[in-house]
């Protein structure tokens, strides 16, 4: 599995890092600009990532505007919906404005931080990402 975790949060980004790494992959990234551009090189490189855990609140770019891009592109692709990449949105915020916004744009789930280990495993499994 291919993983991007773009995460301002240096505490966030090294907790999933170590969570996720067992089962893949994982490349960082600190902003929305970067997550973008590495979703976009991915694709070029015909290596295409299977999971984005994307916080909401990030520099230059937020979560939810990625998402956007990134279900804009699948969609200008017109690519099925199980051919499109899972994104989990991460954030400490309760802001359930922002969630709601993510889901409408099309995230698979949402954690919040911090993060539980056992329920980010179950979402995993749930996406069929892991078994």
């Amino acid at each position: 599995m291919k993983i991007l975790i773009a995460e301002d949060d240096l505490a966030s980004r090294r907790f999933l890092s170590k969570v996720l790494s067992q089962y893949g992959e994982v490349d960082l990234v600190v902003d929305g600009l970067e997550a973008l551009d590495a979703y976009l090189m991915a694709i070029k490189e015909k290596e295409p990532y299977d999971l984005i855990c994307l916080d909401i609140m990030m520099p230059k770019v937020d979560g939810v505007k990625v998402l956007k891009a990134i279900r804009d592109y699948e969609g200008k692709q017109t690519l099925k919906p199980e051919q499109r990449v899972k994104v989990i949105m991460t954030t400490a915020l309760a802001e359930t404005d922002f969630v709601n916004r993510a889901f409408e744009i099309g995230c698979e789930a949402y954690a919040a931080k911090p993060i539980d280990t056992n329920k980010m495993l179950e979402v995993l499994r749930k996406l069929r990402l892991i078994e």
